[in-house]
Formats: structure tokens, C-alpha cells, sequence
């Protein structure tokens, strides 16, 4: 497929939609062929500002998808009509809440699930207003793919830039730029190719490997699911199909094992008597009986004796399956360890640096105490004091920022009261994350990415 892309700061970043007749996507992991029916769960995030379309989009990808029940369908268009709307308003079927409804606005993250024949997809619809910006940091915490969704009329806002900086900070794989409401600028190839640039322009910042862009418009269904006339100038894919062909993360490999515990399970009763076992969820890689492990903070060695499940047990065990794991001796281990691997085990301190998106009306600030999630486990932390704070519309860092404010972020040092097995954001999502909770209130304040350690290790 031949496009245009004069003007763009790098070409080679530019994912476009492949022609339908090849089936494959090129993206920043290579080639995916189009053909493959198993390609496994994908989880998408919408991203971008406010009234951009994000609600209106996933209703449009359920309603040409066969993925809404005809009662469904008949409550919103009569909701729509009660409304004085001269169309049906595909966003109540994401928008639940009655504030939501009421407002036009999306408030909390809403998930909706559907299948095509090749492939299933949790969708997760994020808030654009910059007050709910922690939610959309929920939303996109998991995500394999963030949809940014910007409307045609007024490009990028600083929202869309702010959502963007939070889904590449989440390292989420792939990001795809979505220029909606096409149909209310004419269909003009001049404004999608202008927001297209600047778009590319700003992610080449960011370093994000590769972007794929799609206009679109979602209340008309255009290039949504199906590919459009009224575009003659695009010769890409539809959304969907890029949707369908995208990996997800969990193809991605990962170097090291590895498993919270987050319940010890010792019934102490009938044949059971004598068992003891670790419950939790593999986070990454697969365990297997025989394998040698670390349990960690403790640094104490030992094998897999054995792998259960409720109603059977198992040889392996592999990344997102809750299991139960026997281990060849007796260790003392208790919610909140990490058993990891041995070869590849990750980092024990007490000492972090991470980026920080802060999520409260109070700022964050040096000395300030707080509490430290941490897969399982939760320690008191202290702020050892902030680094940088980052402009997410000029990406510009200024080391001399003392605090962050709302929806702000930053580069935090942090001090722990117990030791931690910690690895970098960046090569384990689940180990390389945290929330940070306000001790008084409860609440969560902050959500943050390590990058690595600092001061004097934890040793083992």
C-alpha cells in the first residue's frame, strides 16, 4: 500500500492499514499476518480529550460487530429519541451511570466485551475530562493498545498530548492515533494528513517505536469496521481489522518468573493435614515442576514440588493463571513475597525511582509520607524527594519543581520501611508498578512506573 507521508518527521514510524488483500499490519514488533485466526485476547484503551468520540466509537465497534442484543439496541434508541437526538447515541451503551447519561460525559471506566471470528477484545472506555484523569490511568494500566481519539475539528488538545505522554509512559505496545468525526470536516484529507503529522511529531518524542492512524468517522460507522467510500483517498484497512491483527502483550517476551503470593493456604485438617501451599497469579513467564525458585525478600532457594489448581494439578503453570504452587521445602513465605525464578530474579531494595502521575487535589511533595502497594504487598514509603517534573505538551522536564500537583508528573525517589522485589516498568508491567495511598484516608493518590533503584541496595 502506497500513502503519502510528506511532511512527516519520520516515515518509517507510520503504521498504516495494509491493503486488505495482504491481511498484515507492519508494526514495532515486525510483521502480523492478517490470516491467524488465535491472536488471543487484546485489550484496548481509549484515550483523548473530552466529547472526541471515545464512548461513541466502542458503541459503533458493538453495533456493526453483531456484539449488541436487540433489546439493547431498542433501549438506546429510545433513550436517544426521549433525548431529541435525530440519531441513536451509540455512547449509552457504554455510558451507564445516570450522571453520565445526563451530563454526555464518561465519568468511570466502563468495560465491554465482544468477539469477532478472529479474535476477542476487552474494550475499556476512559473519561477524557482532566478531573478523571486517575481513572483513565486504570483503564490503560492493562491495555495492549491505546486508541487516542482526537476530534477532526480541533486536533490535538492538551488532554489528547497528557493522555498520550500516560500511555507511553504505561509502555503500552501499541498506540494508534484515531481522527474521528471526519464527516463534520468534509472528509477534508488535509486536516487528517495536518493532526496526522503533529501527531507523529510529538510520539517520535516520546519514542514510541511505531503509530498506526485511522480517520474515521464513528457516528456514521466510516472506516469503523468496514472501509469507506467517502474517503477515496484512504487506502488503509478499517479499524477492526487493525484491531484484529495487533499482538498483545502477553506475546511479548519477558526475561524471569514471576509470582506474588497473595494467600498461604494450610487447612491443617483431614487428608489435607500436611499441605501447605502459595496461592497467587503468574504475572509472568511459566513455572514448572522441578524448577528452581527464589523466594524473595528473603533470598531463600528452593524447588516446585508441585502445581494445583481446585480440581487438578498441573506440570506448568503459565502467565495469568491463578494457580497454587508446593514448594520442595518447608520456607517461610507469606503474602506479599515474590517467588521468582532463580536465574532471572528480580531486584530486592528499599530504595526506588519512579515516574509518578499524581492523582489528587493535594500535592506530592518532599518528606511527605504515604503507603506503597506493590503487587501484594503494601510498606510505608517516604518521599525522598522529586526529580523532575514533566510539561506533558512540551515534554520539557523542570528539575528545579519541589511538588506535583493534579493529573502532574514526575520522576519521585522513595524510601521503604521493608524491602521490596522490584523490576524496572519497563521489562515486567506487574512487578514494575505501584499505587501510592494516602494513610489517612485510604485513598489512592498516585499511580507510578519504576525505572530503578538508588542509594544503598537491600542485600540478601
Amino acid at each position: 500500500m502506497s500513502i503519502d507521508v510528506e511532511n512527516v518527521t519520520d516515515p518509517s514510524r507510520l503504521v498504516a492499514g495494509a491493503p486488505r488483500t495482504s491481511g498484515s499490519v507492519e508494526g514495532d514488533s515486525g510483521s502480523v499476518t492478517g490470516t491467524d485466526l488465535d491472536l488471543g485476547l487484546l485489550r484496548v484503551a481509549t484515550a483523548g480529550s473530552v466529547d472526541d468520540g471515545k464512548s461513541t466509537l466502542i458503541g459503533r465497534l458493538l453495533l456493526d460487530s453483531k456484539a449488541i442484543f436487540e433489546d439493547q439496541l431498542e433501549a438506546v434508541e429510545a433513550t436517544s429519541k426521549a433525548k431529541g437526538h435525530d440519531h441513536t447515541d451509540l455512547a449509552l451503551l457504554t455510558d451507564g451511570l445516570r450522571s453520565e447519561r445526563e451530563q454526555g460525559i464518561t465519568i468511570d471506566v466502563a468495560y465491554r466485551y465482544f468477539a469477532t471470528p478472529r479474535r476477542k477484545f476487552i474494550l475499556a472506555d476512559t473519561p477524557g475530562h482532566a478531573q478523571y484523569t486517575r481513572n483513565m490511568v486504570t483503564g490503560a494500566s492493562t491495555a495492549d493498545l491505546g486508541l487516542v481519539l482526537v476530534d477532526a475539528r480541533h486536533g490535538l488538545t492538551e488532554q489528547s498530548r497528557r493522555h498520550t505522554v500516560l500511555l507511553s509512559l504505561l509502555q503500552v505496545p501499541h498506540i494508534t492515533l484515531v481522527v474521528n468525526k471526519m464527516d463534520l470536516v468534509g472528509y477534508d484529507e488535509s486536516v487528517y494528513t495536518r493532526i496526522r503529522d503533529e501527531f507523529l511529531a510529538f510520539t517520535e518524542q516520546l519514542q514510541v517505536p511505531a503509530v498506526a492512524t485511522f480517520p474515521i468517522s464513528a457516528l456514521v460507522g466510516d472506516n469503523v469496521v468496514e472501509t469507506s467510500d467517502a474517503m477515496p483517498w484512504y487506502s488503509g484497512t478499517s479499524l477492526l481489522e487493525h484491531l484484529e491483527t495487533a499482538e498483545s502483550a502477553d506475546l511479548f517476551e519477558t526475561k524471569g518468573d514471576r509470582f506474588p503470593v497473595q494467600y498461604v493456604i494450610r487447612p491443617q485438617q483431614g487428608e489435607h493435614r500436611d499441605y501447605r501451599g502459595y496461592a497467587g497469579r503468574v504475572e509472568a513467564g511459566t513455572f514448572h515442576v522441578g524448577q528452581e525458585v527464589v523466594v524473595l525478600p528473603s533470598g531463600v532457594r528452593t524447588t516446585i514440588a508441585g502445581i494445583d489448581t481446585l480440581d487438578a494439578t498441573h506440570e506448568q503453570a503459565v502467565t495469568g493463571q491463578s494457580v497454587t504452587l508446593r514448594l520442595g521445602d518447608d520456607v517461610d513465605v507469606s503474602r506479599g513475597d515474590l517467588i521468582a525464578d532463580a536465574e532471572h530474579a528480580p531486584e530486592v531494595t528499599r530504595e526506588i525511582t519512579a515516574t509518578v502521575c499524581w492523582m489528587t487535589t493535594g500535592t506530592l511533595h518532599s518528606r511527605q509520607k504515604l503507603l506503597l502497594k506493590h503487587t501484594t504487598r503494601t510498606v510505608k514509603a517516604i518521599v525522598d524527594g522529586l526529580g523532575a517534573r514533566l510539561d506533558v505538551n512540551t515534554l520539557e522536564r523542570d528539575g528545579e519543581a519541589s511538588e506535583l500537583g493534579l493529573n502532574e508528573v514526575g520522576t519521585v525517589s522513595l524510601r521503604l520501611s521493608q524491602p521490596l522485589a522490584v523490576d524496572a516498568y519497563a521489562t515486567h508491567r506487574a512487578t514494575g508498578s505501584f499505587i501510592l495511598i494516602d494513610p489517612a484516608t485510604g485513598n489512592t493518590v498516585g499511580a507510578g512506573m519504576i525505572s530503578g533503584t538508588h542509594g544503598v541496595e537491600y542485600s540478601i
